[in-house]
């Protein structure tokens, strides 16, 4: 784990990339501009130099990040990458959004490996990411310990076979709890979750994994996980009630005019002439 000034640097430099992306300035610019408005006294300016190499010899950064494991978590990472992918659907916004709420988190009071796993996990989930690869770098976090990494490679096998809400009550103090008047469990697995969290999974098996993410998130005070943000269709709806109307306005002339009896058709030629017998057919505007 880094000092908490370091996290502290990373929200500021993740939201400060997030509001100025809407100004069509490149990203190179970005990173050289946000560099200098950093403490000078955090590793993070010395890290956005790899990142801006990086980034104007291969157009990524997913790269500079995986080789400063040492200071960004692979999570962080996987996020970069997938949002750097060609193919993928996920978008380069919600990917600052997470980094700089995840950065947030980890330098206030109330972080906990709990708290920093179902952040993790509900955002994986929510974006549609791929789960091998998003667990497999969350059991690299050093923010786990063994046992929590253990169980993190056990879910990336089983999850699927599995209920999440079920793997998360057998790990809980709540299971013991309710398997002490049968005796004692011989050679009892690591617990991970406390009493309140075995609850409220054990309340929510069989159901979908959003109404436990929502009741984990409002009992265990881990910032809510950014959702990308309704496409508005107003922007493009007005050009396109523009153009219809020139359309039917063209229309009501058109319609006035043979009313009158004052309806030209020459001029719809490119000519400017009617076609006669024997004449090549004169293509219309």
């Amino acid at each position: 784990m880094l000092p908490r000034e370091e996290y502290i640097e990373q929200a500021y430099f993740f939201k400060t990339l997030l509001s100025r992306l809407d100004q069509n300035i490149p990203l190179q610019e970005l990173l050289a501009q946000t560099k200098h408005e950093l403490l000078a006294s955090t590793k993070l300016p010395m890290a956005i130099d790899l990142m801006l190499a990086e980034l104007k010899h291969r157009g990524v950064m997913g790269t500079a990040m995986h080789m400063l494991s040492h200071y960004f978590v692979p999570y962080q990472t996987f996020l970069v990458r997938e949002a750097e992918e060609d193919r993928g659907r996920f978008d380069f916004r919600v990917a600052l959004r997470i980094l700089a709420a995840e950065a947030e988190y980890r330098a206030s009071d109330q972080f906990d490996p709990q708290g920093l796993f179902f952040f993790q996990f509900e955002a994986i989930s929510r974006n549609r990411l791929r789960y091998d690869r998003g667990l497999l770098a969350m059991s690299e976090d050093p923010a786990f310990d063994p046992p929590w990494r253990e169980w993190l490679l056990l879910l990336r096998r089983q999850l699927g076979l599995f209920d999440l809400a079920e793997m998360i009550y057998a790990r809980s103090e709540h299971f013991l709890t309710k398997q002490r008047p049968y005796g004692e469990i011989e050679n009892p697995l690591p617990v991970l979750f406390g009493e309140a969290e075995g609850r409220i999974a054990h309340a929510n098996r069989r159901k979908d994994p959003l109404f436990l993410f929502a009741a984990m998130q409002r009992h265990l005070g881990y910032p809510p996980v950014p959702r990308p943000d309704p496409i508005d269709p107003i922007p493009s709806l007005v050009p396109q009630l523009a153009r219809r109307i020139e359309r039917l306005e063209m229309r009501i002339k058109l319609m006035e005019e043979e009313q009158r009896g004052g309806l030209d058709i020459t001029k719809f030629y490119q000519s400017g002439k009617i076609p006669e017998a024997g004449d090549d057919l004169l293509k219309l505007d």
